[in-house]
């Protein structure tokens, strides 16, 4: 009887084994399975939440101090603050402004080897050059002209000119005697016709950064404001290095 019975126990027992490493194979293949198909069931929610914000973005607008935000509607847009017909007219003329101002400076190369005004003209070509590109963008995203608008008036056909047809000239700018006299002028005394004819060019452009302040309901747009307050503060150090170049002492300091 033990002898007959061996060959099935051997079997059983050999049969379980063959078993029991195919379910052990198969287990961790199932369980990757199971662990991968519940990861992506879960995160089923925060790809549709991912998606569904891409497609409606959230307009959030900051609220006052001590007061809580507020979500605006989707379809809310930017609109640009209120302006006042002084602000386009400061800008406008600011331009015509600093062009001359650049004009001056591109004499500097061909008539004059002094390095600390070469230094100043290079500053102030940049900056300027810059500041208008800035003033020109300020206007066209209002959809205004670059220049001035002048009623249709025998000998005003051009912007910038009067009835008589002469050149209309910002504060400060330099007539036309005075940069013929510039272009005509070399060395020492190119530098002291450059340095007086900016000085007088920048305080210009402080008379019409005050006139704009002093408007009622203008300067109110922030750009334009911190725009024209650095003017203010940049010309006003320009005009004490021109100062100083010219042996003067600063108007402030003066007694």
């Amino acid at each position: 009887m033990l002898a007959q019975s061996t060959p099935m126990l051997s079997f059983n027992f050999s049969s379980r084994l063959k078993l029991r490493s195919v379910i052990n194979v198969r287990a961790p293949r199932s369980g990757l399975m199971i662990a991968g198909a519940l990861t992506c069931f879960l995160s089923l929610p925060v790809c549709a939440q991912q998606s569904e914000s891409a497609a409606t973005p959230v307009v959030v607008q900051p609220g006052a101090p001590g007061q809580p935000t507020r979500t605006l509607p989707p379809e809310t847009r930017a609109t640009l603050p209120p302006r006042s017909q002084k602000d386009v007219e400061f800008m406008q003329g600011m331009i015509m402004h600093h062009a001359q101002a650049v004009e001056m400076t591109a004499l500097i190369e061909s008539h004059t080897d002094n390095k600390d005004v070469r230094l100043l003209g290079a500053r102030i070509s940049q900056s300027q050059s810059d500041e208008m590109k800035f003033m020109k963008r300020w206007l066209e995203a209002r959809g205004e002209t670059v220049k001035p608008s002048m009623p249709e008036m025998p000998g005003m056909d051009m912007p910038g000119h009067d009835m008589a047809g002469h050149h209309m000239l910002m504060p400060g700018m330099l007539s036309q005697k005075q940069m013929d006299a510039l272009k005509k002028a070399k060395g020492a005394e190119f530098d002291h016709l450059f340095l007086t004819g900016m000085i007088q060019h920048h305080n210009g452009a402080l008379i019409m950064v005050k006139d704009l302040f002093d408007t009622a309901g203008a300067g109110q747009d922030a750009e334009l404001f911190n725009f024209a307050t650095d003017v203010d503060s940049g010309q006003r150090a320009e005009i004490k290095i021109m100062q100083t170049l010219l042996g003067e002492k600063p108007v402030e300091e003066k007694r």
